[in-house]
């Protein structure tokens, strides 16, 4: 055997050995073909595919969902339909992670339709654009990743951000109007309610950091019952160093918050700060396995917003809610207005804890919304 071959034969039997330490030989096969109406899923945005299939393999018995976010990967036809492929003889569905201008065409996404059907969920378009907005995301290059670079007023701000967010996902869907049911996703950490007005279909809520999982899942769930969409949680880095993750019984309890409060989807983000690796463990799988068999033991009752109480925010105000600094639109400083609606919101979530949403005074139809009060922030309360 040529020498070159025999170490090349040796390397990638280690590599693989040390993920399947990393990731265990768990045996559990948690009922797969039974119904739970919640999608259970990872993002794994980076480009390695022997690493990702054996990912895949390691967690496909107990979760439902896949994010192919890897921008090299899925701008690479050939790497992006090996992956769908194995997704899909995997029995999971999966979201496609795409950009501006987007690399992936129109016979492709016809091609992914009529070779997997409905399990090709959708694509991923952009990420985090409230959140990018709100903190004048700029890359080392200069480049600015924020649509709005100045504004007026609060309702100019909001009317660039819904305009440019919507001519992205318009022209996106422009190019794909021959094939039914394309579904447009994203990520984000504030904004929520403006991402849906610029035409995105279902929006997961971050649960990321030390930001409050309670306000995320109000605003998320607000936006989403309010416009008629779908919302879940992206569960991503609570550190900016490893292990990045938080702890699996953490990891635990937040899927479970984010089930108990309705969410249709529930997706752990997966790769280092870099993109080339993963930085799930053992722990981590044990904990998904572990919510995916509660999951199946504890189906959910549908839930009516006539349960739940909404607070309702002034039209145009997109104030980030992480803290009393926090900006607005990321273009005005924080005021004496966002701090006393910050100490509102925090007074109401320790009434209503989960049955409180947060909505906007923003082309909302109260009685057909229905829910069982209404708080406005100027003190008005309509009950539903």
């Amino acid at each position: 055997m040529n020498a070159k071959y025999a170490v090349m034969i040796i390397t990638t039997s280690l590599l693989i050995a040390s993920l399947l330490l990393r990731y265990g030989l768990v045996k559990t096969d948690p009922a797969k073909g039974e119904y739970v109406d919640v999608y259970i899923g990872i993002d794994v945005a980076y480009d390695n595919l022997e690493e990702i299939k054996t990912l895949v393999d390691a967690a496909s018995p107990y979760t439902n969902l896949f994010i192919i976010g890897s921008v090299d990967i899925a701008h690479n036809e050939t790497k992006l339909h090996d992956l769908s492929q194995y997704l899909y003889d995997k029995g999971l569905s999966f979201i496609v992670y795409t950009e501006m201008p987007p690399q992936i065409g129109m016979p492709w996404i016809e091609h992914a339709k009529a070779l997997w059907g409905s399990r090709f969920l959708g694509l991923y378009v952009h990420d985090e654009p409230g959140g990018k907005q709100l903190d004048l995301f700029t890359l080392q290059n200069g480049t600015k990743r924020y649509p709005v670079k100045e504004a007026d007023n609060y309702t100019d701000a909001r009317n660039q951000f819904v305009s440019i967010i919507n001519m992205t996902n318009n022209w996106m869907a422009s190019n794909f109007s021959d094939v039914e049911d394309i579904q447009f996703f994203t990520s984000d950490y504030a904004l929520y309610w403006f991402d849906y007005k610029g035409g995105y279909d279902t929006v997961f809520a971050e649960f990321a950091l030390n930001y409050s999982e309670q306000i995320n899942v109000a605003l998320g769930r607000g936006a989403a019952t309010a416009q008629n969409k779908e919302w879940g949680i992206m569960i991503t880095h609570d550190y900016t160093e490893p292990p990045y993750l938080e702890s699996g019984e953490e990891l635990y309890d937040d899927m479970v918050y984010a089930y108990q409060n309705g969410a249709k989807y529930i997706v752990i983000f997966d790769t280092d700060v870099n993109f080339t690796h993963g930085t799930l463990t053992e722990e981590h799988l044990q904990a998904i396995k572990q919510f995916t068999e509660y999951a199946h033991n504890n189906p959910r009752t549908k839930q009516s917003s006539s349960e739940r109480t909404a607070f309702v925010l002034p039209k145009d105000f997109a104030y980030g809610f992480r803290g009393p600094t926090d900006k607005i639109w990321g273009l005005w400083e924080a005021n004496d207005f966002s701090f006393d609606m910050s100490v509102q919101i925090g007074n109401l979530l320790k009434q209503y804890d989960s049955k409180l949403d947060i909505i906007y005074d923003d082309e909302v139809d109260y009685d057909k919304l229905g829910y069982g009060k209404y708080i406005f922030w100027n003190g008005t309360i309509l009950n539903g």
